[in-house]
């Protein structure tokens, strides 16, 4: 087995998140109830820059459904690391349906990142940063997961969200092709932002 840290993680990410409107009847399958507004759920990608100090240092694509709950919550619906340590501990741990792709990243102005498999492409994207004001935030969410019923995992945040534009193209016969010919209703910037994950 792999070694991982115990929860609750705690974690230093540079974040890009891209926001979707999607229809109800093209969602993959989401634990918990998606929350439907005017036929359409709210999707969400991330790609996630996971640095030092904080406990992990890898590389993360995911997408995740807002679905019904107390407070703002998500189910990650799908999700690419190029750590074993994190793959084994969002199993393990939370039920987070991780698999292992090779993740590249550029830095600089224009940020830009690439995710595939062994056997094909899953996503590129381009994120440019916009003018605004950063303000620092804190914030809370729950993740839900599909084990012996709902699992619900409390996140626990501090972001200092900036605007930006993203350019993403999915593989049309990829585990994202729900997303392919969208565009995103808007798109974040979430340099230096401190996550606890985990109970």
């Amino acid at each position: 087995m792999t070694d991982y840290p115990p929860q609750p993680w705690n974690l230093v990410a540079d974040a890009r998140v891209s926001v979707w409107r999607v229809p109800a009847a093209d969602l993959p399958a989401v634990a918990g109830e998606p929350l439907v507004i005017a036929g359409h759920a709210s999707v969400f990608t991330a790609w996630i820059d996971y640095t030092p100090p904080g406990q992990l240092a890898y590389h993360e694509l995911l997408a995740a459904v807002a679905v019904k709950g107390r407070r703002v919550s998500c189910s990650i619906t799908e999700i690419w690391v190029d750590s074993e340590a994190s793959l084994a501990g969002g199993r393990e741990l939370w039920a987070i349906p991780k698999d292992l792709a090779t993740l590249d990243f550029t830095g600089g102005r224009t940020f830009t990142a690439t995710a595939a498999t062994a056997e094909d492409w899953i996503a590129t994207a381009a994120f440019r940063r916009r003018a605004g004001l950063p303000v620092r935030l804190p914030t809370s969410f729950d993740v839900v997961q599909e084990r012996d019923g709902l699992l619900r995992t409390p996140v626990g945040a501090k972001i200092s969200p900036r605007p930006a534009s993203a350019d993403w193209s999915f593989n049309p016969r990829g585990p994202l092709a729900h997303l392919d010919g969208r565009r995103p209703v808007t798109s974040l910037e979430l340099p230096a932002s401190q996550l606890r994950f985990g109970a």
